[in-house]
């Protein structure tokens, strides 16, 4: 799917020098961007589910280490 993505000056110049020092184009500079952002967003999700079903199955022992 195409899209356009709209940037300020001074973003689509620091990323044509960040793709520039990284070796690739700035559309793939900004793809892998992307994929990171999704990725780091999915994994804190993930830990918080974790977070929430240790909370729910441990809250006896846990409000126990609190007293």
């Amino acid at each position: 799917m195409a899209m356009t993505l709209r940037l300020t000056d001074d973003e689509q110049d620091a990323l044509r020098r960040r793709a520039a020092l990284e070796g690739m184009s700035m559309q793939e500079a900004a793809r892998r961007a992307v994929r990171e952002y999704v990725a780091r967003a999915e994994h804190r999700d993930r830990v918080a589910a974790a977070a929430e079903l240790v909370m729910q199955r441990h809250n006896v022992a846990l409000r126990r280490l609190g007293e």
